[in-house]
Protein backbone atom coordinates (compact mmCIF):
# COMPACT_ATOMS: atom_id res chain seq x y z
CA UNK A 1 0.00 0.00 0.00
CA UNK A 2 1.43 3.36 -1.04
CA UNK A 3 0.81 6.21 1.37
CA UNK A 4 -0.56 9.39 -0.16
CA UNK A 5 1.59 12.38 0.85
CA UNK A 6 -0.05 15.07 2.95
CA UNK A 7 1.10 17.79 0.56
CA UNK A 8 2.14 17.32 -3.06
CA UNK A 9 5.69 18.03 -4.19
CA UNK A 10 6.86 20.26 -7.04
CA UNK A 11 6.69 17.39 -9.54
CA UNK A 12 2.90 17.16 -9.20
CA UNK A 13 0.40 19.65 -10.55
CA UNK A 14 -1.32 22.17 -8.28
CA UNK A 15 -4.48 20.58 -6.88
CA UNK A 16 -7.94 21.75 -7.95
CA UNK A 17 -10.06 24.23 -6.01
CA UNK A 18 -12.28 21.37 -4.83
CA UNK A 19 -9.33 19.36 -3.52
CA UNK A 20 -7.94 22.48 -1.86
CA UNK A 21 -11.31 23.11 -0.16
CA UNK A 22 -11.25 19.51 1.12
CA UNK A 23 -7.70 20.00 2.42
CA UNK A 24 -8.70 23.21 4.21
CA UNK A 25 -11.75 21.48 5.71
CA UNK A 26 -9.50 18.67 6.94
CA UNK A 27 -7.07 21.07 8.64
CA UNK A 28 -9.95 23.10 10.07
CA UNK A 29 -11.33 19.87 11.57
CA UNK A 30 -7.93 19.00 13.07
CA UNK A 31 -7.63 22.51 14.50
CA UNK A 32 -11.15 22.46 15.98
CA UNK A 33 -10.48 19.06 17.56
CA UNK A 34 -7.34 20.42 19.23
CA UNK A 35 -9.25 23.46 20.47
CA UNK A 36 -12.15 21.41 21.87
CA UNK A 37 -9.81 19.00 23.66
CA UNK A 38 -7.92 21.98 25.11
CA UNK A 39 -11.19 23.57 26.20
CA UNK A 40 -12.24 20.32 27.90
CA UNK A 41 -8.92 20.21 29.78
CA UNK A 42 -9.48 23.80 30.92
CA UNK A 43 -13.03 23.13 32.09
CA UNK A 44 -11.97 20.03 34.00
CA UNK A 45 -9.03 21.91 35.51
CA UNK A 46 -11.21 24.73 36.80
CA UNK A 47 -13.75 22.22 38.10
CA UNK A 48 -11.09 20.16 39.85
CA UNK A 49 -8.85 22.86 41.27
CA UNK A 50 -11.38 25.61 42.01
CA UNK A 51 -14.62 23.66 42.34
CA UNK A 52 -16.37 26.00 39.90
CA UNK A 53 -19.78 25.22 38.44
CA UNK A 54 -19.68 23.77 34.93
CA UNK A 55 -20.80 27.00 33.28
CA UNK A 56 -18.29 29.11 35.22
CA UNK A 57 -15.48 26.68 34.43
CA UNK A 58 -16.47 26.79 30.74
CA UNK A 59 -16.51 30.59 30.76
CA UNK A 60 -13.10 30.89 32.42
CA UNK A 61 -11.52 28.23 30.18
CA UNK A 62 -13.00 29.84 27.06
CA UNK A 63 -11.80 33.29 28.03
CA UNK A 64 -8.24 32.11 28.72
CA UNK A 65 -8.16 29.94 25.59
CA UNK A 66 -9.37 32.93 23.57
CA UNK A 67 -6.69 35.18 25.05
CA UNK A 68 -9.05 37.44 26.99
CA UNK A 69 -8.17 36.47 30.56
CA UNK A 70 -10.05 35.10 33.54
CA UNK A 71 -13.48 36.21 34.66
CA UNK A 72 -13.64 34.85 38.22
CA UNK A 73 -11.07 35.32 40.95
CA UNK A 74 -9.11 32.21 41.90
CA UNK A 75 -8.86 31.18 45.55
CA UNK A 76 -6.65 28.09 45.72
CA UNK A 77 -2.94 27.72 45.05
CA UNK A 78 -3.67 24.75 42.77
CA UNK A 79 -6.19 26.80 40.80
CA UNK A 80 -3.75 29.66 40.38
CA UNK A 81 -0.97 27.32 39.24
CA UNK A 82 -3.33 25.57 36.84
CA UNK A 83 -4.54 28.88 35.42
CA UNK A 84 -1.00 30.16 34.89
CA UNK A 85 0.11 27.03 33.00
CA UNK A 86 -3.18 26.88 31.08
CA UNK A 87 -2.73 30.51 30.02
CA UNK A 88 0.81 29.83 28.77
CA UNK A 89 -0.39 26.72 26.94
CA UNK A 90 -3.28 28.68 25.41
CA UNK A 91 -0.97 31.38 24.08
CA UNK A 92 1.21 28.79 22.37
CA UNK A 93 -1.87 26.94 21.11
CA UNK A 94 -3.13 30.10 19.41
CA UNK A 95 0.07 30.29 17.35
CA UNK A 96 0.02 26.56 16.56
CA UNK A 97 -3.61 26.57 15.42
CA UNK A 98 -3.01 29.63 13.27
CA UNK A 99 -0.08 27.83 11.68
CA UNK A 100 -2.14 24.69 11.04
CA UNK A 101 -4.69 26.75 9.14
CA UNK A 102 -2.10 28.71 7.17
CA UNK A 103 0.14 25.82 6.09
CA UNK A 104 -2.14 24.68 3.24
CA UNK A 105 -2.55 28.27 2.01
CA UNK A 106 1.19 29.00 2.01
CA UNK A 107 1.92 25.64 0.43
CA UNK A 108 -0.56 26.29 -2.37
CA UNK A 109 0.91 29.71 -3.13
CA UNK A 110 4.50 28.44 -3.09
CA UNK A 111 3.58 25.34 -5.05
CA UNK A 112 1.91 27.47 -7.71
CA UNK A 113 5.22 29.29 -8.30
CA UNK A 114 7.48 26.22 -8.15
CA UNK A 115 5.38 23.50 -9.80
CA UNK A 116 6.79 22.04 -12.97
CA UNK A 117 4.66 22.80 -16.00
Amino acid sequence: MVKKPILENKHRAVISQTEFAKRMAHWLGVTLLIIFVSLAVGVLGYRGFEGMAWIDALLNASMILGGMGEVDALHTVGGKLFASFYALYSGILLVVCGGLLLVPVFHRVLHHFHAEK
